[in-house]
């Protein structure tokens, strides 16, 4: 059930002590195999993650999922005079500075960060140059590498900033009980992107039920690699 006494359907249930898992059906029920003291997860996109332990087999399991506020981008308010001429004059000033932007290839930066410098591209250098307009700066970051170490930088910038933005989210305990050493938990992260490229979707949609959801499934195979590289080490 949802927190507001909704039935909640297509919930996944999984035992994490067995590995066996199901979906509640429309009436928001499921029945799974398990034994005392298993562990019961329910995940479903949209809701908090729940765990539950089973402390007896005969006794049905009441669960209530809690919604995820979702959190939306930034909304720039801006106040109106009530003269129509006046107010569309201000509104197509703030269009043209965000076109401008665009054109000029500077990403919008959010609040207290600065824009970032747009590496040079091989194709926009050669064009410039069949246009007749020549761009040194631009020939000179290719030359010396500065455009490769900017991509460089920017990738791995993108990636920390989407690995902070989990742990801010998600506890670290969350992870350390399903195997993940407390050590380990940003080199899991980094290993979902990889292995996982929606997880990193999700996190640009701000949605964490999506984030949780996938990363469940990574889980077992980073830990299962845990377990086989601590083998061949002994």
């Amino acid at each position: 059930m949802s927190e507001n006494d909704m039935i909640v359907t297509s919930v996944l249930v999984v035992n994490m002590t067995n590995d066996k898992n199901v979906y509640s059906n429309s009436s928001g029920e499921f029945s799974i195999e398990a034994s005392e003291k298993d562990e019961i997860r329910f995940v479903k996109k949209g809701y908090e993650r729940v765990s539950r332990k089973v402390y007896n087999v005969d006794v049905p399991m009441n669960v209530v999922l809690i919604r995820i506020p979702e959190e939306i981008e930034e909304v720039e308010i801006v106040s109106v005079t009530g003269d129509l001429s006046k107010d569309s004059k201000r509104l197509t000033k703030i269009d043209k500075k965000d076109q401008l932007q665009k054109n000029i290839g500077l990403p919008k930066p959010k609040t207290g960060e600065k824009p970032r410098e747009v590496p040079a591209e091989i194709k926009r250098v050669l064009f410039a140059a069949a246009l007749g307009n020549l761009d040194v700066q631009g020939v000179y970051d290719l030359i010396s590498g500065k455009a490769r170490r900017q991509k460089r930088w920017y990738k791995y910038e993108d990636v920390q900033k989407d690995i902070t933005w989990i742990r801010k989210r998600i506890a670290d305990e969350d992870f350390v009980k399903d195997g993940v050493p407390a050590e380990k938990i940003s080199e899991f992260l980094e290993f979902s992107f990889i292995v996982k490229p929606d997880v990193r979707k999700y996190v640009r949609a701000k949605n964490v039920s999506g984030v949780m959801f996938s990363l469940d499934e990574v889980i077992p195979v980073y830990v299962e690699r845990l377990k086989e590289n601590m083998k061949s080490k002994e």
